[in-house]
């Protein structure tokens, strides 16, 4: 194992306990989860039926995870799929928690499937973590068939009533949801397209936050006329984005103020239209003004030509006035144009693609070279022996020692590291809060419901963005939850942190004596973002050949593509800078790639931006070997990024392949002059990038 450096494991640790991530704190979220989980045990309390209550008190519990912003028709789906395998979980749990060799079988096998589920996607992972604690909770109350029916259907009670919840204004905010992602997208573009802005903005980089992500999946999915309408203006937003880069990039190339004046106008008047379309969205009110600065847009881009403006800025600034007139005609048509319920077409059945989608991932992954097959498998031999463990101990309440081991576990090595030292210490911050709390307040059901409902508060409220105060409200919910059935609290607290204790120790020696790195992932997830650079740039060269409205399509995603996949870089990166080995020079030379893969992204879109916009010319036909050299040196760099021996002898030669585009210059048109420039650009960026992924994978450190 190499040297650990000192302070980088301890930095990243410390990190993870002070960070708040705010984009996960939402009141609105946390105050009717809590509701849904208090309001079982109100009724419960009235008629006198604890143990019911408490069961449909953990059903809520169970899928107030799964809350969401994303549109109501998928949270809907989602939040009732887990209530239907949450009631699955209980019934499996209770009925065959009475043997001990089968409960720890069926343990072992529920944490595979959810450790493998992690490599889905995030939710995929939480539904899989969820239902294995349930199975793990309800198997050491070991009920008869009948019983643990009863118990189920108890709990899935529970997790309909909190989807209730969640779908309460549903009828009264139906596209709501939608209509805020998109406009947030366009208040978004408005600062990214402002002529003060940065040039080489960092929205390009950055992955759509998980709401906006959620919101586009369900988009892909809904072909109603309303949903087809909102997927293609959050699609017009990208493109606006790249006629603005254009406009920009054109304007870099020159100095004179007095040609410069009307393209800053243009901008600065559309990123006031932007502005306005985005708080039209948002607020549901087609009467914003728009007219005046839009009018105002289309004369200077009209007046551009006869005013002698060159004719790169006229094209740019005629393209984005166009692009934004059709916006603002489809925004306030989508705002105003309330359609009845008979004039749309019904949402397709969804669930057949993302279920053959999770198999094929699933199927993928079953393989020892897969990172995530070799923590499900760590994870349920885990389980099974500290199911094992608990069962063979006489201590009470063991279930939290199988419960806990699962809970820490995760793929790399600083996410259960940090997750343990936080789950260790909330936990016990919690309960020392609950005993507090239990000698101060009055012993009394109603108090013990009203802790319940500030604890679930807690935990949905802020737990989110932060493990250390999610675990400690957690805690505290499950003491007074446990106390509505009847038991002390005072009980649960000692045997509560005995076995957590125990189930934390047993993860993290587990992982320290079978570990996942990181450092080895950061060669897929590197590999990876190349690929999407490779698509990108490949999509373009096509586009450049022929105009084809589906290829503008695919230009879209394959830069959504990439920037999903450059967010899966630096978090890799992230991740590793907390493992022992993660030196500075290591982590300087990854920052670097990733630097690189950026300037050639920005090479390929100013590309797009501006060859779409000039007459078809022969700088297409002389252009595509160049860009197919540099699709090849993408592709042959991945694959060495993969362990591939022989991919860095067969690199094309990308300076005599520029050298071949130049040598014919004179048969460009005056206007695709900036191919000379840019091309050099690509040729520069993609050569520090071999340089780098050579550096790369002679480092004895990125082998793993």
């Amino acid at each position: 194992m190499p040297s650990i450096p000192g302070q980088h494991v301890p930095t990243a640790l410390w990190r993870t306990v002070i960070r708040l991530d705010r984009s996960k704190i939402s009141p609105s979220i946390a105050i009717r989860n809590a509701a849904a989980i208090a309001l079982p045990l109100a009724v419960g309390t009235a008629l006198n039926v604890p143990l019911a209550a408490t069961a449909v008190a953990t059903g809520a519990l169970n899928v107030a995870f799964s809350d969401g912003y994303d549109p109501y028709a998928q949270r809907a789906r989602r939040m009732l799929s887990w209530s239907v395998l949450g009631g699955v979980a209980v019934f499996i749990g209770a009925a065959t928690g009475g043997d001990h060799i089968t409960a720890t079988l069926v343990a072992a096998i529920w944490a595979f499937v959810a450790g493998m589920l992690i490599a889905v996607n995030t939710r995929a992972g939480d539904l899989g973590l969820n239902t294995l604690v349930t199975v793990i909770v309800f198997a050491s109350r070991p009920l008869s068939v009948q019983d643990a029916v009863y118990a189920g259907l108890l709990v899935f009670a529970g997790g309909v009533l909190q989807t209730g919840f969640a779908l309460l204004l549903w009828p009264l905010r139906r596209r709501r949801v939608e209509r805020e992602a998109v406009g947030q997208a366009y208040m978004e573009l408005a600062e990214a397209i402002h002529p003060d802005a940065d040039a080489e903005t960092a929205a390009f980089l950055q992955a759509p936050p998980q709401a906006v992500q959620d919101t586009l999946d369900a988009l892909g999915r809904d072909h109603s006329i309303e949903g087809e309408r909102y997927r293609l203006l959050f699609d017009q937003a990208n493109r606006i984005r790249v006629s603005a880069f254009a406009l920009r990039y054109a304007m870099a190339n020159w100095s004179d103020e007095a040609v410069l004046q009307q393209p800053r106008r243009a901008l600065l008047l559309a990123s006031k239209i932007a502005a306005s379309l985005g708080e039209c969205m948002r607020s549901g009110a087609a009467a914003v003004p728009i007219s005046a600065p839009l009018e105002e847009l289309t004369g200077l881009a009209i007046g551009s030509r006869k005013n002698g403006l060159p004719e790169r800025l006229s094209t740019a600034m005629e393209a984005l006035a166009a692009q934004l007139r059709v916006v603002s005609q489809l925004t306030v048509r989508t705002v105003g144009d309330e359609l009845p319920v008979s004039g749309r077409r019904e949402l397709p059945p969804a669930w057949s693609l993302p279920i053959s989608s999770w198999i094929d991932t699933l199927r993928a992954n079953l393989d020892f070279g897969s990172a995530f097959f070799r923590h499900a498998l760590r994870m349920s031999v885990c389980v099974a022996a500290a199911d094992a463990i608990g069962r063979s101990v006489d201590w009470n309440r063991t279930y939290w020692i199988p419960m806990t081991v699962a809970v820490i576990l995760k793929p790399d090595f600083g996410s259960t590291f940090s997750r343990g030292a936080l789950r260790l210490l909330g936990t016990f911050s919690g309960l020392v809060i609950a005993t507090v709390l239990y000698h101060v307040f009055p012993q009394t059901p109603w108090t013990q419901l009203l802790l319940v409902g500030a604890f679930a508060l807690m935990l949905r409220w802020i737990g989110p963005a932060n493990y250390g105060v999610f675990s400690a409200a957690v805690a505290g919910l499950v003491v007074f939850l446990i106390a509505a059935t009847g038991i002390a609290p005072i009980k649960t607290v000692t045997a509560r942190g005995i076995n957590t204790a125990a189930g934390g120790l047993i993860a993290l020696v587990a992982y320290a004596v079978w570990p996942t790195w990181e450092r080895v992932q950061i060669r897929q997830r590197m590999a990876e973002m190349l690929d999407r650079c490779r698509e990108y740039l490949q999509t373009v060269a096509l586009r450049l050949e022929r105009d084809d409205e589906e290829l503008d399509a695919a230009l879209e995603n394959a830069r959504l593509n990439w920037r999903l996949a450059r967010s899966n870089a630096e978090a890799s990166v992230d991740r590793f800078s907390g493992e022992p080995g993660a030196t500075p020079e290591r982590l300087g030379l990854m920052n670097s790639m990733l630097a690189s893969s950026h300037a050639v992204v920005y090479s390929v879109m100013v590309l797009e931006a501006e060859l779409r916009h000039l007459p078809q010319t022969g700088a297409y036909a002389m252009g595509r070997a160049f860009l197919h050299d540099a699709e090849f040196m993408l592709y042959f760099l991945a694959a060495a990024l993969r362990g591939v021996p022989s991919a860095m002898e067969g690199l094309p030669d990308l300076r005599k392949s520029r050298l071949l585009l130049m040598q014919s210059r004179e048969g460009l048109a005056p206007g695709d002059d900036f191919l000379s420039e840019e091309t050099n650009r690509l040729t520069v960026s993609l050569n520090t990038l071999r340089e780098q992924v050579e550096q790369f994978i002679r480092d004895p450190v990125g082998t793993g």
